[in-house]
């Protein structure tokens, strides 16, 4: 198993991506911390993950408060020994025209999204900095293009910034042997979209979306999560500074 004996901390773990990367670690042999913003639902998560409760525990906050990702990684640290992956995947999204975003939105897209993915890999490196490590971000491909269908803006905006701050970090990072990966999704199918729709609406919207992949379908939480632990294994042991677009064939072009 790739990954037997690894700590692994995630962000964001409480469902969907981050739940499926988390499950797909542990059947490879790691102990994962999961962070999710709701104590509830990640407690519930992590009893679903583990009910044994020895190799995954739960770290609950919100990823924009700095105090969060520290406890994640002390967590990590105090209750296994180490941390050798960091999982930045905790976001926000709910598109919305530009002319209609208002400051408190533009601010929960960077707070969410950059600057807490930013102090959790700087808490994570800090942690990982005598013995190497990898961290992998989840961006996104509206980042990478701008989709008329879904105005996103700031959204787009945080992202690219992520994708920025990781090749800036696999550059300043690469001396302690911590590489840092981007995965840009494109639309995947998690509870995400009913933070802003109905059921109803999510099972009348998100099959319209199959056909805008090459490839013809919607994403599923296990694509993402794959591009995920292959980023963060030794199987990518030279790859770093990289932002992989995991979206079926959206960035390729159009058929």
């Amino acid at each position: 198993m790739r990954f037997e004996g690894k700590v692994v901390a995630i962000t964001g773990g409480s469902s969907g991506i981050g739940k499926e990367t988390a499950a797909r670690f542990l059947a490879e042999g790691a102990f994962v911390v999961l962070n999710g913003r709701d104590p509830a639902k990640l407690e519930a998560a992590v009893r679903d993950l583990d009910p044994t409760g020895q190799k995954v525990i739960g770290s609950a906050g919100d990823i924009a408060l700095l105090a969060t990702g520290q406890a994640l990684v002390d967590l990590a640290v105090s209750r296994f020994g180490k941390l050798d992956v960091l999982v930045n995947n905790a976001g926000v999204f709910n598109p919305k025209p530009f002319l209609d975003l208002n400051e408190k939105e533009y601010d929960w897209y960077l707070d969410t999204i950059l600057k807490g993915k930013f102090f959790t890999a700087q808490a994570a490196a800090k942690a990982m900095k005598e013995t190497g490590g990898a961290i992998v971000q989840t961006g996104s491909m509206w980042a990478i293009q701008a989709i008329g269908a879904t105005p996103s803006a700031a959204y787009s905006a945080a992202n690219a910034g992520v994708h920025a701050m990781a090749r800036n970090l696999a550059i300043e990072l690469a001396r302690y042997k911590i590489r840092v990966n981007v995965v840009a999704p494109a639309v995947v199918e998690t509870p995400i979209y009913n933070t802003f729709m109905t059921e109803e609406q999510v099972e009348k919207t998100l099959p319209t979306f199959d056909a805008f992949h090459p490839l013809g379908r919607n994403g599923k939480p296990r694509d993402i999560a794959e591009a995920i632990l292959f980023l963060a294994s030794e199987d990518a042991s030279w790859i770093t500074g990289v932002v992989l677009p995991v979206d079926g064939g959206v960035t390729a072009g159009r058929v």
